[in-house]
C-alpha cells in the first residue's frame, strides 16, 4: 500500500429511516428506548483511554420527565483537565505521523458502527437525553453524524491532493501539518452530530482534542466516545472531560500549547473565550485558531407572490421542529399584508394540530425544551409579549414545567418590527411575525437585514424570480445559509456547508473542506534540483 496514490470517492448521504408503524426499525427503536429508560448509566471521564471517576457527581435527566434520572456523571477536577491536556499532547506524537488513510479509515469505521451496530443506541440516547422526536434524532444522531465522518475523509483526500506545480529546476510540495499543540472542543446540547464533528473534523487532520461536552447531552456524547474507541481512535487523541466549563477553561486557556478552539454554543460564551485568548496571546506558542458557530435570529421573508400554504408550512416547520432549539430555527417572519389572513389561517390550524408530550409517543411533534433555565427564559419572552400593546399571541403562549419542561408552540404577531422577540435570540418554540405593506418590499428587506446582530440562516418565499434575486442581494450578509422557498434549516453535509457570520460565528462552514483547512498549518517544501554556484545575475560580467 505504500506505493498507492489513494483517494476517496464522494460519499452519498446516509439514508433516513422513516420509522413507519409496523416497520422493523420502529420496533427496534422502541425496544432500545425501553431498555435505556430502565438504565442509570455511570459516566466517567475518559482521559488517555482510561476511565476516571472523581466522585463529584451530577445527574442527567429526561427533559420531558425531569424526575427520571438517565445517568450520573463524574465532574472533572483541575488535575483531571491538566491530565487531559498532557494526554492529548502525548498522543499527538504518534497520531500526526500516522498515514492519513489510516486516520480516515477509523472515521469510516465509526460511521459504519453508528449506521449499523449502534443506530438505535444513538437515536434512543438522543431522544431521551435531549428530547428529540424519532425523526429529529434520526437525521441528527445517525445521518448527519455519519455524513460528517464519511464526507470529511473525502474532503481530506481533496485537500491533500492539492499540490503546487513543478517549477524550472525545482520540485514543490505542500505539507498539511496539524496545528502545533492541542485543540479545545466545546459541544452544545442540541446536536449529537455537532458533538461528533467538533472532535473528528479536528482529529482527522492529525490533531488531538480536549473535549468538554454539554452536560444536558452527556448520555449521547458518552456513547459517541465509546464508539470512537471501538472504531480504533488511539488513547489520548480525544479526551472526554465533562464538568464545569469554568474549571476546564481555566486550565485549557492558560496553557501555552493551546492550538485552537472548536466551539458551538452561545455568542456570549464564544466572546468570553475569544477575550481570554486575546489576554493570553503572549503566553501561547502560536496564535490559536478560533472556530465558532454561535447564535441566530433566523428569518423567513415572504414576497407577495409567495404561495400561502407553502409559506405557512415553512414557518411552522422551521420554527417548531425540535422545539426551536436549533441555531438555524426560524424565529421571525415578514409577511406582506395581501397574504396575511390566508397564511395566518394555515399557521394557526397547523399549530393547533401539533401534539405535545414525551418522545416515547411517536405522534408527538413537540417535546420538552432542554432544562429549567431554558424554560424560564423562553417563557419570559412569551409573558413579555402577552403584556405588550404591540403584540398579540395567536397560538400557544402556555408552558408547564411541573413534570417536564413543556412549552406550547407560540405565534406572536407584532406591529413593531423592532419588537423584543423580533431582535433577540430565544432558542425555543416562539415565532414572531411582522406584517408589512406589499409596496414596501425593498424597504422591509433592509429592515430585516438591519434588525438582528446575527447572520446565520434565512429564507425567501417567492414565485417572482426578480423579487427572489433582489432579496438575495439585499440580504447578502444577513445569512450564511440562504434558502429559496424553504424553511431556513436542515442543511446537509456535502450539499449545504453550514455557518454564519456577524454575531453568528466565524463562518468556517462545517460539512465542507473549508472547516478542515482551519485545522492544518501548511508548510511549503521546495527542492532545488541543481543548486546555483554563482551569486551574479546573468546580465552581470
Amino acid at each position: 500500500m505504500n506505493n498507492a496514490i489513494f483517494t476517496f470517492k464522494q460519499p452519498v448521504n446516509e439514508p433516513i429511516l422513516q420509522y413507519l408503524p409496523g416497520s422493523k426499525e420502529r420496533a427496534l427503536l422502541e425496544a432500545e428506548l425501553e431498555r435505556q429508560s430502565n438504565l442509570e448509566v455511570e459516566i466517567p471521564l475518559i482521559i488517555g483511554g482510561k476511565e476516571i471517576k472523581t466522585g463529584n457527581l451530577g445527574k442527567v435527566v429526561m427533559p420531558h420527565n425531569h424526575q427520571h434520572v438517565l445517568a450520573t456523571y463524574h465532574k472533572a477536577r483541575t488535575e483531571d483537565v491538566q491530565l487531559a491536556v498532557e494526554a492529548a499532547l502525548e498522543a499527538k506524537k504518534a497520531w500526526l505521523e500516522l498515514s492519513w488513510m489510516e486516520r480516515a479509515s477509523i472515521m469510516f469505521k465509526a460511521a459504519e458502527l453508528i449506521s449499523k451496530k449502534y443506530r438505535y443506541v444513538m437515536n434512543a440516547s438522543t431522544m431521551l437525553g435531549q428530547d428529540k422526536n424519532a425523526y429529529q434524532a434520526e437525521i441528527d444522531a445517525v445521518c448527519e453524524t455519519v455524513d460528517f465522518l464519511r464526507f470529511n475523509a473525502f474532503f481530506l483526500s481533496e485537500i491533500y491532493s492539492n499540490q503546487p506545480g513543478i517549477g524550472l529546476g525545482n520540485i514543490n510540495r505542500l505539507e498539511y501539518r496539524p496545528l502545533e499543540g492541542f485543540v479545545f472542543t466545546i459541544s452544545p446540547f442540541n446536536f449529537t452530530a455537532i458533538a461528533s464533528n467538533l472532535n473528528t473534523s479536528v482529529t482527522i487532520m492529525g490533531n488531538t482534542t480536549v473535549w468538554k461536552p454539554a452536560t444536558t447531552s452527556l448520555l449521547s456524547s458518552y456513547y459517541l466516545m465509546k464508539i470512537f474507541q471501538e472504531a480504533g481512535i488511539p488513547d489520548g487523541v480525544i479526551n472526554f472531560v465533562p464538568g464545569s466549563g469554568a474549571t476546564i477553561s481555566n486550565v485549557v486557556l492558560n496553557h501555552p500549547e493551546l492550538a485552537g478552539i472548536h466551539f458551538t454554543g452561545s455568542t456570549g460564551t464564544f466572546n468570553h473565550l475569544w477575550k481570554k485568548v486575546a489576554e493570553n496571546l503572549d503566553l501561547y506558542k502560536s496564535y490559536p485558531r478560533l472556530v465558532g458557530e454561535t447564535g441566530g435570529k433566523d428569518f423567513i421573508f415572504a414576497h407577495h407572490s409567495a404561495l400561502p400554504l407553502e409559506l405557512a408550512t415553512g414557518i411552522v416547520s422551521g420554527a417548531f421542529e425540535y422545539q426551536g432549539q436549533k441555531c438555524s430555527a426560524a424565529s421571525r417572519a415578514y409577511i406582506p399584508a395581501s397574504l396575511w389572513e390566508e397564511t395566518k389561517g394555515h399557521i394557526v390550524r397547523m399549530v393547533n394540530e401539533m401534539k405535545m408530550g414525551g418522545v416515547e409517543n411517536f405522534n408527538n411533534f413537540i417535546n420538552a425544551v432542554i432544562d429549567e433555565a431554558s424554560f424560564d427564559n423562553i417563557m419570559s419572552y412569551i409573558n413579555y409579549a402577552k403584556e405588550s400593546p404591540e403584540a398579540e399571541i395567536l397560538a400557544g403562549g402556555e408552558g408547564d414545567k411541573s413534570k417536564g419542561f413543556f412549552i406550547k408552540p407560540t405565534i406572536i404577531h407584532t406591529t413593531n418590527p423592532r419588537f423584543k422577540s423580533m431582535e433577540e435570540e430565544i432558542f425555543g418554540p416562539v415565532m414572531t411575525i411582522y406584517v408589512y405593506e406589499d409596496d414596501k418590499f425593498e424597504e422591509t428587506l433592509k429592515l430585516c437585514d438591519e434588525t438582528s446582530p446575527y447572520a446565520l440562516t434565512g429564507s425567501i418565499f417567492s414565485t417572482d424570480k426578480y423579487a427572489t434575486i433582489k432579496a438575495c442581494k439585499v440580504l447578502r450578509y444577513a445569512a450564511g445559509n440562504f434558502y429559496y422557498n424553504d424553511k431556513p434549516s436542515g442543511a446537509m453535509v456535502g450539499l449545504q456547508p453550514f455557518g454564519g457570520a456577524r454575531k453568528s460565528g466565524t463562518n468556517d462552514k462545517a460539512g465542507s473542506s473549508l472547516n478542515l483547512l482551519r485545522w492544518v498549518n501548511p508548510r511549503t517544501v521546495k527542492e532545488t534540483l541543481v543548486s546555483p554556484t554563482d551569486f551574479k545575475y546573468g546580465y552581470m560580467e
